[in-house]
């Protein structure tokens, strides 16, 4: 599925996916689905920079920190246990860059492969992959959006199960605003080219659902005419 990201992303078709905004006014939060609460999966912090050239030595205030970094283009998210963001606020405010921060500290879309899948095997460690794009601006669309989520485990079981056949362990969608931050976390070892195509293998309800789903997104500032999800590279800075 990476058609599609929030599809299972169009362009991969997946679902689509930071603590205290010192720069900009927290958006409203969603409400994480089935009752999931902050502090039981890990959270995100996005840093969207205004000046892109700031961001190497930006970034190097992080360097020994446990939080795993992620960059796309000025865009760095910042991602790890809640407890490790302690600090974190003042880094920010003592580098002295201008930017925008948003938070992302309670998932509104859970997929858990051990709840999921009915398997207790679960592998360790993990690999994690981060995407973003936006819902598209239309408060109707948005709204059923959240809906086709928050029914997709009962009426869509089949999207559920593209996700165990492709061995994915964990997915997190987290909405701030209109954008979405996709978490998808494989076994390490391998890679999303190579399990992606999984979840639609012999499984036409998920190839429904990715073209489905392609209505509701579309890309953040800065991509490319039809470019809907995009990658956040890691960067080994730790």
């Amino acid at each position: 599925m990476m058609r599609n990201y929030c599809g299972v992303v169009s362009s991969f078709g997946i679902f689509l996916l930071v603590l205290l905004s010192a720069c900009s006014p927290m958006p409203k939060k969603a409400m994480p689905e089935h009752g999931k609460v902050a502090g039981r999966y890990r959270v995100a912090m996005e840093l969207i920079l205004n000046d892109s050239t700031a961001a190497d030595s930006f970034l190097q205030k992080f360097k020994g920190t446990k939080l795993d970094q992620y960059q796309w283009k000025n865009h760095i998210v910042l991602f790890g246990e809640a407890a490790d963001t302690v600090g974190v606020g003042q880094l920010i405010r003592q580098s002295g860059v201008d930017l925008q921060m948003k938070h992302y500290d309670a998932p509104m879309y859970v997929f858990d492969r051990a709840k999921h899948c009915g398997d207790s095997t679960v592998a360790k460690p993990w690999k994690n992959y981060l995407l973003t794009a936006n819902l598209v601006a239309d408060s109707t669309l948005q709204t059923e959006y959240m809906h086709y989520h928050e029914v997709q485990f009962k009426e869509w079981p089949e999207v559920a199960q593209g996700f165990c056949n492709a061995g994915f362990q964990q997915l997190l969608v987290f909405r701030n605003g209109r954008q979405l931050l996709l978490v998808i976390s494989i076994p390490n070892g391998k890679t999303l080219d190579e399990l992606n195509p999984k979840t639609e293998e012999n499984n036409p309800r998920v190839v429904e659902w990715n073209k489905l789903m392609s209505k509701y997104q579309e890309g953040i500032e800065g991509t490319k005419p039809g470019e809907t999800w995009v990658f956040l590279n890691k960067i080994n800075n730790n």
